[in-house]
């Protein structure tokens, strides 16, 4: 999911992941049943195998077992800096730690025999090791043990919608002031993701960011894409038009020429920092301005630290972000 935002990043590998705490129709996602290892009850989530994770080590081309909660560890400081409040790192982990649980139903296609590899597909993992000596010019293993208790606190805690595991724990860095719909963002209409509100966000570094683009740059990387969207310098400032927003203000669809596509494939193929954008077409360049940082689903872990500032606990946080969710306990048979 980078460090901060990466989310996004693992985020979006996640809508390919099969829904179960939902009701679908789907034939790409099909609910599971209780023959496919999991069996779920009102106050826990129960999972064929063991308390272990077996990780791919991209940069070593194999595969690792490593403690469950030592991985949550080294995932939370992966994915949410350490200074943030402990409340926010609580809610991470458990955001965490349910991702994982996904995996173990439905294992990455890309860890080599795993259950998730180590890389933004996922969510970015290192050995302690490693992630201490990342932490330069400050306190790394006081940074881990902070990290270590909060992961601690929430041992074996995920999320559970009706009773069953949340298949979409979905999670970015910075909100523009309130959070998407999953069906606006990607297709799926998820009960508890909907839109939520998450104010006082705008000390975030990534609040608003404006990136400029070469013209002729955004001309090819579109018509490579889509062939039948013909953009040219000639016809590029009136066939590139907004087509609607959500009611968070994110590009819901957009037209390119002659081609019509969702908000969020135009984010990912400019690369830009979000669907709440706006821009301006020059002769040389297009300028593009957003606001919030990552694909916009879930919890806003900058939003989630503004609220632990405010004194709320970590529950408070994740219920506020995932609607109608329950904490459940994770364990094994």
């Amino acid at each position: 999911m980078l460090l901060l935002g990466v989310s996004i990043v693992v985020i979006i590998a996640t809508i390919a992941m099969p829904m179960m705490a939902i009701k679908a129709s789907s034939k790409e996602n099909p609910k599971p049943k209780i023959e496919d290892g999991v069996i779920s009850k009102n106050t826990s989530v129960q999972l064929d195998g063991e308390s272990t994770v077996k990780v791919f080590i991209t940069a070593e081309n194999k595969v690792e077992e490593v403690d469950l909660e030592e991985y949550i560890i080294s995932v939370v400081s992966s994915e949410m800096p350490a200074n943030f409040e402990t409340e926010a790192l609580k809610a991470q982990a458990i955001a965490a730690r349910t991702y994982l649980a996904t995996k173990k139903v439905k294992p990455c296609e890309k860890a080599s025999g795993g259950e998730i590899c180590d890389s933004i597909h996922c969510q970015v993992y290192m050995n302690k090791e490693s992630r201490i000596e990342k932490w330069e010019g400050s306190d790394g293993k006081g940074n881990w043990e902070k990290i270590k208790a909060a992961v601690d606190a929430t041992k074996g805690k995920v999320l559970s919608y009706d009773g069953e595991l949340v298949m979409y724990p979905q999670f970015f860095s910075t909100s523009s002031g309130k959070t998407e719909k999953a069906i606006d963002v990607f297709s799926n209409d998820l009960p508890y993701l909907v839109s939520a509100e998450s104010s006082g966000e705008e000390i975030a570094p990534k609040f608003e960011t404006d990136s400029n683009i070469n013209t002729d740059e955004v001309i090819n990387t579109i018509n490579t894409k889509y062939n039948k969207a013909g953009l040219t310098r000639e016809n590029i400032k009136s066939n590139i038009e907004i087509i609607s927003r959500s009611e968070s203000g994110g590009v819901k669809e957009i037209r390119i020429g002659n081609e019509k596509i969702k908000g969020t494939d135009f984010r990912m193929l400019l690369k830009l920092n979000s669907t709440n954008f706006k821009f301006e077409i020059t002769e040389s360049e297009v300028k593009f301005s957003c606001k919030g940082y990552g694909h916009g689903v879930g919890m806003s872990q900058w939003g989630a630290n503004v609220m632990a500032k405010e004194g709320q606990k970590y529950d408070y946080i994740l219920k506020h972000y995932y609607t109608g969710v329950d904490i459940v306990d994770l364990e094994f048979k």
